[in-house]
């Protein structure tokens, strides 16, 4: 382990106040944006360029399927990603959520 020093804005540092073990909460953050490196690299390296607007739509066809659903698939859907975070940061899970 390598101890940092780091500067961060009031509201980041009020967060990290309210967390138990800001380290691992920080660190935990900068291994999901390392992944989300390699997941681009990966896709450039395919040839699937992600651009703003593709994510723009992306997200407008998101919200028009989630338009529909009720409140009680919502919130179970929810519940359901949150759970396989949990397991898979615990290392429990060994498949891909459905």
């Amino acid at each position: 382990m390598r101890k940092l020093s780091i500067s961060v804005p009031p509201d980041v540092a009020e967060r990290l106040e309210r967390e138990a073990n800001a380290s691992a909460y920080i660190t935990q953050a900068v291994r999901d944006g390392m992944r989300l490196d390699a997941l681009d690299a990966e896709l450039a390296h395919q040839g699937i360029r992600i651009t703003e607007q593709g994510v723009a739509e992306a997200r407008a066809r998101r919200a028009a399927v989630e338009a529909e659903w009720s409140p009680e698939r919502r919130n179970a859907l929810r519940e359901r990603a949150r759970q396989h975070a949990l397991d898979t940061s615990a290392g429990a899970v060994d498949q891909p959520a459905a």
